[in-house]
Parts: C-alpha cells; structure tokens; sequence
C-alpha cells in the first residue's frame, strides 16, 4: 500500500510539474492538460520505472495472498465433516 501510495504521489507531483512548465510555455485550455498529461507519462515512465515496477510486486503479492486464503477456505468447507453426509436441497420436500 505504501509503494502504490508513492508511486501514485510521484505520477501527481510530475503531472503537476508538466503541467506549471506548460502553462509558462503559454498553452492554456484542453491543450495545457493534453501536453501536460503526455509529458509527465513520457517522464514516469522512464524516470520511475523502479518504483512502477515495485508496486507492481507489491499488488501482485497482496492478490496471490488473497487467492491463497480464499482457496484455504474453499478446501476447508469441502473438508468439514459436518457437511458430509448431507443431501443437497434443492427445495421443500415434494413427498411430507
């Protein structure tokens, strides 16, 4: 969570440097966030490659913790044995 948060910060702060150094340049309008918008991608995606990489790490870890605990749980319930044995419902009992 911390790296996606700085990794998120880092995008904000270069989008916010692209878009002070455009506005200076003198565009204004749709084609100030257009031109700020593609020169702070080009940067981030030289510039925090590393940080991009580690939070693509961080995310990938935190879902395959989440799929492991989902499938111990799924392994758990078709292991109790207070389930076993029972009939599967699908409604009332036609015959009383």
């Amino acid at each position: 969570m911390r790296v996606t948060f700085a990794y998120s910060l880092a995008r904000f702060l270069l989008f916010a440097a692209a878009f002070g150094l455009v506005y200076l340049a003198g565009a204004r309008g749709l084609l100030l966030f257009g031109l700020a918008l593609v020169i702070s991608g080009i940067i981030s995606f030289v510039v925090l490659s590393r940080l991009r990489d580690a939070m693509s790490g961080a995310i990938t870890s935190r879902i395959s913790s989440f799929r492991e605990r989902l499938d111990e749980g799924s392994r758990a319930e078709d292991d109790d044995p207070a389930s076993v044995g029972e009939p599967a419902s699908a409604g009332p009992d036609p015959h009383p």
